[in-house]
């Protein structure tokens, strides 16, 4: 029988984390794998030993980049590619790989490096992005989940005082979509295939997620947005991921980010798919 961790981060106590973690687990045990969940932490990284047992592979819902490298260097395979979820963790940088591949999305700005003990106010740059973008904007920090760290900036005075704030952040600026305020879809991406999808729309929020107040539905996605869901996968390198799409002003579909580490509760609670299953079975395809 095949073994497999599942790791999540123990030092997050939202049950949701865990909750993740028992579906991934259920779903090995349903495809004859014998799971192990840990805590990030209960794995320790002691660089001059082995490990002393080894699992087949690692399904990896955390954000611990150092460990996933860790054991990958250890020649276990890691799903998903540690390099997949630090790109994915950074909006910043996960945009620019996204623009790359000329993924469809809002016009989005990559915001300079600016020491937090400094500032950039007098240069003209902002006065620049505000001519640019317009307002209202959206003003996103690289590491963020669950649609937080993500600020809708009506007035100017709210964006100069959120880049005053951000000194020293990854951050990025990014046109609002207002035909998609308060709805979006999510896709779930395993391999080249879609495995399940939701739409997500909130009464309160300009924000879809459910975490926000957002509530979800089934929904049959069109030929144009799965294929600009699978494509936005592929550019990052994800084999496992949540893509959001963005309705555009036609309603085509436009990107607001890749999740390498995309929570399945409230899609198998609207779906009643477990996507950990097939995610198990390309798993076991590809190791062999």
């Amino acid at each position: 029988m095949k073994t497999c961790w599942i790791i999540y981060n123990g030092s997050l106590i939202n049950d949701k984390f865990l909750d993740q973690a028992r579906l991934m687990a259920e779903a090995s045990e349903a495809l004859d794998v014998r799971p192990v969940i840990y805590k990030n932490y209960e794995i320790m990284m002691k660089l001059d030993e082995e490990l002393e047992k080894k699992p087949d592979f690692v399904i990896f819902l955390d954000k611990d980049i150092l460990l996933a490298t860790y054991l990958k260097n250890k020649g276990i395979p890691i799903f998903n590619d540690p390099e997949v979820i630090e790109t994915c963790d950074n909006k910043a940088k996960q945009y620019i790989q996204l623009a790359s591949k000329g993924i469809p999305m809002p016009s989005t700005i990559i915001a300079p490096k600016v020491y937090p003990k400094f500032t950039i106010r007098d240069s003209g740059y902002f006065e620049n992005v505000l001519k640019t973008l317009g307002l209202p904007m959206i003003i996103k920090e690289g590491h963020g989940s669950f649609g937080m760290k993500v600020y809708l900036i009506s007035t100017e005075k709210d964006f100069y005082e959120k880049v005053d704030e951000l000194r020293g952040v990854d951050f990025v600026f990014q046109e609002f979509i207002s035909s998609s305020r308060g709805r979006d879809i999510r896709v779930n991406i395993i391999g080249d295939e879609v495995a399940a999808a939701m739409y997500r729309h909130s009464e309160t929020d300009f924000r879809a997620n459910i975490t926000n107040g957002g509530v979800a539905e089934k929904i049959a996605l069109t030929k144009e947005q799965k294929d600009i869901a699978l494509r936005a996968a592929k550019a990052v390198g994800a084999e496992f991921a949540g893509v959001d799409l963005l309705f555009g002003p036609n309603e085509e579909p436009l990107v607001c980010e890749v999740n390498a580490a995309a929570h399945i509760r409230n899609l198998y609670e609207v779906t009643g798919i477990n996507v950990g299953v097939p995610f198990i079975q390309y798993i076991l395809k590809k190791i062999g």
